[in-house]
């Protein structure tokens, strides 16, 4: 008879206890089920026919910002309120350790947390207003797109529009929330 390891057998033990306990404290209740996506209609194509551009990469994949010309704010409903979007629909965040306009995430935090960036004078569309928009130079020499006092950034988490997941996280140091269209933190 061949004898495992101990550690490897405490280990397949927590294992399987913690598959056999589920993550529901052992009641009956199920899981909550996560916020419905946003609904929005995306900016219309460009005169040219071409696609709306976003700051996501050009594949449209989350993890890195290009600046995007007249980058356009929105706003959508969600599953968790009216919420600032890009002109693709996805949803723009703020990070609560910023100050006066000021971005604090580069490095790590940016590559998680891409930021908004523009190469103009961002637009309002639906729902969002012009005099709450303006912009700020981040200290990697990009222009990033701010909502009254809050640098706006995407969350690699999200895979598409309406998706919210970043919402209520605490990374970096400080808690990220999307943004409402009177320019605050959604609460709730």
């Amino acid at each position: 008879m061949r004898t495992l390891p101990a550690p490897l057998i405490g280990t397949t033990i927590a294992l399987f206890l913690l598959t056999a306990c589920g993550g529901t404290g052992g009641g009956t209740e199920p899981a909550s089920a996560p916020p419905a996506p946003a609904s929005y209609s995306p900016a219309s194509p460009g005169p040219d026919g071409s696609p709306p551009e976003t700051g996501m990469s050009p594949d449209g994949s989350p993890g890195a910002a290009t600046p995007v010309p007249d980058a356009p704010v929105g706003m959508a409903e969600s599953g968790i309120g009216r919420i600032l979007v890009d002109g693709e629909g996805r949803t723009l965040y703020l990070f609560e350790k910023d100050k006066n306009g000021k971005s604090s995430c580069d490095g790590a935090c940016a590559k998680a947390w891409p930021p908004y960036l523009t190469e103009g004078k961002p637009k309002a569309e639906e729902g969002a207003k012009q005099d709450l928009l303006s912009t700020t130079k981040r200290d990697d020499g990009g222009t990033q797109v701010v909502y009254g006092d809050w640098p706006l950034y995407y969350y690699q988490g999200d895979e598409k529009a309406g998706d919210t997941s970043g919402h209520d996280i605490e990374e970096f140091g400080a808690e990220w929330y999307a943004v409402g269209p009177n320019g605050k933190k959604i609460t709730g």
